[in-house]
């Protein structure tokens, strides 16, 4: 399966080449978006220095936290989004017939993914991590790849378990955009500035808050007491997004054993 994954992402790559103009101004538009999204806070933190302690600075580390494991996510697993779209079309019937794992077949299928996301999301963080004045020691560099790690697992458990609901609703975009709304938009500030209502549900229902929220407040020494947590909760991400990943591959294989097609 390695062997087979090393070659579908030849192919990838190679695909995504092809299409010079279409990359390049991809690339750009990705560098524009997360831009645009750290020239607002910082537009923001200039009119209010500090949201309940949180500054400029911290707040570009707990961007760039998120950035990086949600382009770990994007980079090798965002075939899974195209789940329902295959199913819409019949095409995901051909993924059953191939003697791999379906969801190994959806994960690895070339498409037109480069890794120019992570790259980016590398090297700023690179950057904010020496702008927001963390502490490099040992026990950082261990922990940072693990943290990211989960972090990008916790993605990719949300993403699964909402493809996996088109094999009953075979239509979830609303249901997507909504959560991508969510992790795009409240995971750039830190969740004590939101209602009890939503650090709830960015905590516990949908824990996009251990993707960056909970692990900087341990790396920036931040002691906010969300729900009496404390900031070393932010460690439990590559638990919480294995504990995720496998439910909602549990769920994938309850719903793989129901499906019945589309009728095309």
């Amino acid at each position: 399966m390695f062997g087979l994954y090393r070659q579908y992402w030849r192919i990838n790559v190679l695909t995504t080449l092809e299409y010079r103009a279409n990359f390049i101004l991809w690339s750009l538009f990705t560098v524009v978006y997360h831009g645009s999204a750290i020239a607002a806070l910082y537009i923001v933190l200039h009119e209010f220095p500090s949201m309940n302690g949180w500054t400029f600075r911290d707040m570009a580390f707990l961007y760039a936290l998120w950035m990086l494991a949600h382009a770990l996510q994007n980079t090798l697993f965002s075939n899974v989004d195209d789940v329902p779209e295959r199913i819409r079309e019949g095409d995901f019937d051909r993924v059953l017939i191939r003697p791999v794992d379906p969801l190994f077949s959806v994960i690895a299928t070339p498409g037109q993914i480069f890794p120019d996301e992570l790259i980016l999301a590398a090297s700023f963080f690179a950057l904010a991590t020496v702008y927001s004045g963390v502490r490099v020691d040992a026990a950082f560099v261990l922990l940072v790849p693990l943290v990211v790690a989960g972090g990008a697992l916790i993605d990719l458990g949300i993403n699964l378990g909402i493809a996996t609901l088109a094999f009953w609703f075979v239509r979830v975009d609303a249901l997507r955009w909504v959560v991508l709304q969510l992790e795009q938009e409240f995971t750039r500030y830190p969740i004590v500035i939101y209602s009890r209502g939503v650090r709830f549900l960015l905590t516990f229902v949908i824990p996009f808050a251990f993707m960056n929220y909970f692990p900087a407040a341990y790396f920036l020494d931040k002691h906010d007491g969300t729900f009496l947590l404390p900031p070393q909760v932010g460690l439990l991400s590559p638990l919480i997004g294995t504990a995720l990943v496998l439910a909602a591959y549990a769920f994938w294989r309850f719903g793989l054993r129901r499906y019945q097609g589309v009728g095309h």
